[in-house]
């Protein structure tokens, strides 16, 4: 019995896995267990990483300067020199299984390079960036070698080869750091201009022919003749050569029968195939003597960039890689770097020599280059600067040298503080050379006047070009219902008609409306409008993927590709509908700068901006229909998210109503219609309450427009003027009142104007009784059919009140309203009180106050005085607010 027990019980509880509670230290390394020390270590590596980040994230830096700086805090030269820290945390004992992993994500991180590199860029300013990558190697490379004879004289080992060594030095200063060198760009916004596709396709053939010199030194490094290398060296292009062909071919093939390449989106077999691909030419480069990072780089490049298709597969592997793989083998880097061992004169010397020698070398020869090319001196600094970039390419050359015993510990070093200095100038020096203002294109005041950016006030019938912001596939209804309202639906026949029924009785020619050619209706003819397609760019791959395909992106993005099909089949065979698309992919505080920059390009005369209400919000208790802003009515916890949503993005319409260099509609839609391609429907109602100024003014033209384009709306004009004895109406408390309003803020300033003098607001007075007489009277003999249609479908009234914003409120449900029997209403309104006589905020506020509502002026802000009573008070309307162009 006692036999038993001892080769049972006993082996059992031996067998038992140790742990804290058996006296386990964790930090201590375990060869059977090694993933508890691995864990502490990547924490501290992530930690560190991040903190880091963060820091030089704010300075405009990529990411790789911290990952390398943190891993050099993290070595022998700073937290190496605390007691035991090293022993601890980083024993060498622990360096094969960080680099293992490290390993797999840099073989994923080069298969994400190639992916990036796309043939199609080298296409564009082919001369030009052909002649610039070419002058930024072979200088370069030249001027390596030469370095290399004193570094190898003074620093190196007799045994390691001279001539490999040369070769690994010219490598070493030649090579561009490509995907930093993408990261930058799109973070200058520096893609769609010629300097960046230039430096782009540049960058490319640099780090192809890079690549391949340094697969040449490696091979030469480890095989043990000249014959050898040679076998290594055909092995690996016959092995490309299968990768691009069959390989590629096959794996297209299938990506096509799966779906895959259609959708834009690699399923689960597909993403299967694609890493097995990927470790499987990691494999085998590096069985062959290549290191088997050159196997991933090699199935990148085959991966197909139609669709979509690389950035989504991009998209499943990319955090994992960047976020926790790749700073490990950067920090395994900094670990392996000991700047204690610069401790001379001699060596500090050589240091600065090797980043004089490699910044000169690529700065000057592609400057030059791109200067004989035909750019400017500034273009042609940005490119230099631009290609001096290093960064995380010479820091894995570096390491290949060191692995191979190329470079010591100290030429190791070097060359990485080479690494760190020159990525960290690059930025700094482009926007020294190139800033943003010399980057956007030059619009003068009669460059403006010569478009149709000007305010529509000052023309006789609003723009038929527009341009509609859109970022989020939220906004879609309301983009599709702002289009359906601005593009004309009325049918050919039916104009043809029209005009043959309304025949001039002079001349027996149709009507024509000051001074339009009868073939050319103002409010009938096509619609252009330009799609401002926004997407935020992030600091992922496949963000900067993104930037790189923006021009792809027009025919994949699934936003777009919905858009354009309600565009398409809402111009129908008439081609009411003139779309164009535009992309762009950058930072969400730049949103506004670039809205305006595409704006002044294409000469549009309107800027629709839609926001739609949170169909999956709670019902609001004070509110019948939903709106944007419900998250603002309530404090409780379920809707501060969507308060912050709410404000952020009135923040970005103030900008855009502030900013924008042409007329300003944004479509608040409360979720009361659904978008239709037939025009809009007979049972819309479109109400405007005409107070004056010339946001008023243009909200009655959109009235018009509308109209006239789409036969079954009706509308209703109601112009109203204040009461003069309601003047001292509240003094007493109005001060308090606009004071608490102003204070109550949770947002920046808006741009609701200040009374002008005298004499400007009886010029506005005026227009305001032309434009009014203009469409309310009752002659027709200067107006086209299709206005002549439109006005008849257009109640003109007026109102004089007390309180004109209650009276207004209880107009959109009064009995004017119900008895049109109209279950759409959509309420057009003017923004600023601009020019205005009445001041209205301290009724709205009186309106808030009364409601109960639990609101800052971000509402007011926003929408402006009346948009924001309609919103307050629960008004079942989808709201069309107007603004002129801040500018005139």
């Amino acid at each position: 019995m006692g036999i038993f027990h001892d080769l049972v019980f006993k082996r059992t509880a031996e067998a038992q896995d140790p742990s804290i509670f058996s006296g386990l230290n964790p930090s201590v390394y375990n060869m059977q267990d090694p993933v508890v020390l691995w864990i502490i270590q990547v924490i501290v590596i992530m930690a560190m990483v991040q903190a880091l980040a963060t820091i030089f994230g704010r300075m405009g830096q990529p990411r790789v300067i911290a990952e390398v700086i943190g891993g050099v805090f993290l070595g022998p030269t700073v937290m190496g020199r605390i007691p035991g820290f090293t022993n601890a945390i980083f024993p060498a004992s622990s360096f094969p299984m960080l680099t293992l992993t490290s390993t797999i994500g840099l073989v994923l991180f080069l298969f994400i390079v190639g992916m990036e590199i796309d043939g199609r860029v080298m296409k564009k300013n082919v001369r030009a960036s052909t002649a610039i990558s070419v002058a930024g190697l072979a200088i370069p490379l030249g001027l390596g070698a030469a370095l290399g004879v004193p570094i190898y004289r003074e620093f190196t080992d007799p045994s390691v080869d001279y001539g490999t060594f040369l070769l690994f030095v010219a490598v070493a200063v030649g090579i561009t750091a490509f995907p930093v060198l993408c990261r930058i760009l799109t973070a200058l916004k520096l893609l769609d201009t010629t300097v960046g596709v230039v430096t782009l396709a540049a960058g490319v053939g640099n780090d192809v022919v890079g690549w391949i010199l340094l697969a040449l030194t490696v091979a030469l490094v480890n095989s043990s003749s000249g014959l050898t290398a040679l076998y290594v060296l055909l092995t690996a292009v016959g092995y490309v050569l299968f990768l691009f062909f069959p390989v590629k071919w096959g794996y297209r093939w299938m990506a096509v029968k799966t779906g895959s390449l259609e959708e834009g989106t690699p399923s689960t077999l597909m993403m299967a195939v694609t890493l097995l691909i990927v470790f499987v030419s990691a494999f085998f480069t590096d069985i062959i003597g290549i290191h088997p990072i050159f196997g991933g780089f090699v199935a990148g490049l085959i991966i197909p960039k139609t669709n979509g298709y690389a950035i989504a597969v991009t998209e499943k592997i990319e955090d994992l890689v960047t976020i926790l793989l790749l700073p490990i083998y950067f920090v395994l880097s900094g670990l392996k770097t000991n700047l204690g061992l610069l401790d001379t004169g001699k060596t500090w010397g050589y240091t600065f020599l090797i980043i004089a020698v490699a910044f000169v070398s690529k700065f000057v020869s592609c400057a030059a280059t791109a200067k004989l090319s035909g750019f400017n001196v500034r273009e042609s600094g940005a490119i230099g600067s631009l290609m001096s970039c290093k960064g995380l390419i010479e820091l894995i050359v570096l390491n290949i040298g060191l692995e191979a015993n190329i470079l010591t510990t100290r030429t190791f070093s070097m060359f990485v503080i080479d690494a760190i200095i020159l990525t960290f100038v690059t930025t700094p020096l482009v926007l020294l050379f190139y800033p943003a203002k010399y980057r956007r294109p030059a619009v003068t005041a009669d460059d403006l006047s010569s478009k149709t950016i000007a305010s529509s006030d000052e023309s006789e019938e609003l723009t038929n070009k527009f341009a509609l912001v859109l970022d989020t596939i939220e906004q879609l209804p309301a983009a599709m219902t702002a289009t359906q309202l601005l593009c004309p639906s009325v049918d050919s026949d039916s104009i043809e008609k029209d005009s043959a029924a309304s025949l001039d009785e002079k001349s027996g020619l149709p009507a024509v409306p000051y001074g339009a050619s009868a073939a050319s209706d103002p409010f009938t003819s096509s619609v252009s409008l330009t799609l401002l397609r926004l997407i935020n760019l992030s600091n992922r791959t496949s963000s900067v993927l993104k930037g790189q395909e923006a021009a792809a992106l027009v025919h994949s993005d699934p936003v777009v590709s919905v858009f354009k099909t309600f565009a398409w089949l809402l111009g129908g065979g008439l081609k009411r509908l003139k779309l164009k698309v535009e992309v762009d992919v950058i930072p969400r505080d730049e949103f506004t700068d670039i809205v305006g920059q595409r704006v002044r390009e294409d000469g549009a005369g309107m800027l629709v901006v839609p926001w739609a209400s949170n169909m999956h919000a709670e019902e609001s208790e004070t509110h019948s229909v939903k709106n944007p802003f419900d998250g603002v009515f309530s404090s409780s916890v379920s809707t501060q998210d969507q308060m912050m949503t709410s404000v952020m993005y009135s923040e970005f319409i103030r900008k855009i109503f502030l900013t924008a260099p042409c007329d300003v509609s944004l479509f608040v839609d409360r979720g009361l219609s659904t978008p239709s391609v037939s025009g809009v429907g007979p049972d819309s109602l479109l109400v405007l309450p005409f107070f004056g100024g010339p946001d008023d003014r243009l909200a009655l033209k959109v009235l018009v427009k509308i109209c006239a384009g789409n036969a079954g709306v009706r509308a209703i004009a109601l112009r109203i003027t204040k009461n003069q004895a309601d003047d001292n109406e509240d003094d007493l408390d109005k001060k308090h009142k606009i004071e608490a309003l102003l204070h109550n803020t949770i947002a920046g300033a808006d741009t609701v104007y200040a009374n002008f003098n005298t004499e400007t607001r009886l010029a506005s007075d005026t227009a305001d009784n032309i434009t009014w007489h203009r469409y309310a009277s009752s002659s027709s003999s200067d107006r086209s059919p299709s206005l002549s249609s439109a006005l008849s479908r257009i109640t003109f009234t007026t109102m004089q009140s007390l309180k004109p914003l209650h009276s207004v409120v209880e107009f959109f449900s009064g009995e004017d309203v119900r008895r049109t029997g109209r279950k759409h209403v959509v309420a057009i309104v003017g923004r600023s009180r601009k020019m205005a006589v009445e001041k209205l905020d301290g009724e709205l506020q009186t309106l808030v106050s009364q409601r109960g509502s639990n609101v800052g002026s971000t509402v007011r802000k926003t929408l402006g005085d009346v948009g924001a009573a309609l919103v307050v008070t629960g008004v079942e309307a989808s709201l069309l607010v107007v603004q002129t162009c801040v500018s005139s």
